[in-house]
């Protein structure tokens, strides 16, 4: 069982700059591919950035150069950097774990891009 924490989210300008957290519970989280997905209002849940076991990485194209993802194994914890944002970039941001064919999902934290 893994448990995810999501927090960072918030209002910020266009153009701005947020670093979302999601900090894991249990002791998978070296074994886990993680990944930051979100969800925007009457839209699909995609996949924004993942980051393998070890450290490889993957962005929708839509973020790339714009995005990082990382990882802390001595904090059980992923990070999500988001620069240069966007209107489009509002959505609900969920952080998830795959380890040992399950799938773990946080509760979601909201990012929201306005002036």
């Amino acid at each position: 069982q893994v448990q995810l924490v999501e927090s960072g989210g918030g209002l910020v300008q266009p153009g701005g700059s947020l670093r979302l957290s999601c900090a894991a519970s249990g002791s998978s989280f070296s074994n886990s591919v993680m990944g930051w997905y979100r969800q925007g209002p009457g839209k699909q849940r995609l996949l924004v950035a993942s980051i393998g076991i070890f450290g490889s990485t993957n962005f929708a194209d839509s973020v790339k150069g714009r995005f990082t993802i990382s990882r802390d194994s001595a904090k059980n914890t992923v990070y999500l950097q988001m620069n240069s944002l966007k209107p489009e970039d509002t959505a609900v941001y969920y952080c998830n774990a795959r380890v040992r064919g399950d799938s773990y999902w946080g509760q979601g934290t909201q990012v929201t891009v306005a002036s």
